[in-house]
């Protein structure tokens, strides 16, 4: 069973920035879409960004123009930037992998201090 691993998160002020991180256990093959989603506290859970096996990117209005997804396929990795965080952005964010099979990542906390 592949497992996903996200790192990246932590603790950062209003205004700053976070890379977070995600790679399988071993390889998942055949993944079309690689996604951000996070849960911020009495929120449901939110798909953050996508991008597609074509390197095709769809974000939420919310980060739209501060958040940049982007993956490595030779490494099986998705990346999300973030930029010019804000308090509202503190969640738990989750990777997910999608194509013959569905893929979680087990969750990073990102917390924005304003």
């Amino acid at each position: 069973q592949v497992q996903l691993v996200e790192s990246g998160g932590g603790l950062v002020q209003a205004g700053g920035s976070l890379r977070l991180s995600c790679a399988p256990s071993r390889r998942a093959f055949s993944i079309n879409f690689m996604s951000w989603y996070r849960r911020a506290p009495g929120k449901q859970r939110e798909l953050v960004a996508t991008i597609t096996s074509g390197g095709t990117t769809n974000y939420a209005d919310s980060v739209k123009g501060r958040f940049t997804i982007s993956r490595d396929n030779a490494k099986n990795t998705v990346y999300l930037q973030m930029n010019s965080l804000k308090a509202e952005d503190t969640a738990v964010y989750y990777c997910r992998f999608t194509g013959l099979d569905d893929y979680w990542g087990q969750g990073t906390q990102v917390t924005v201090s304003s």
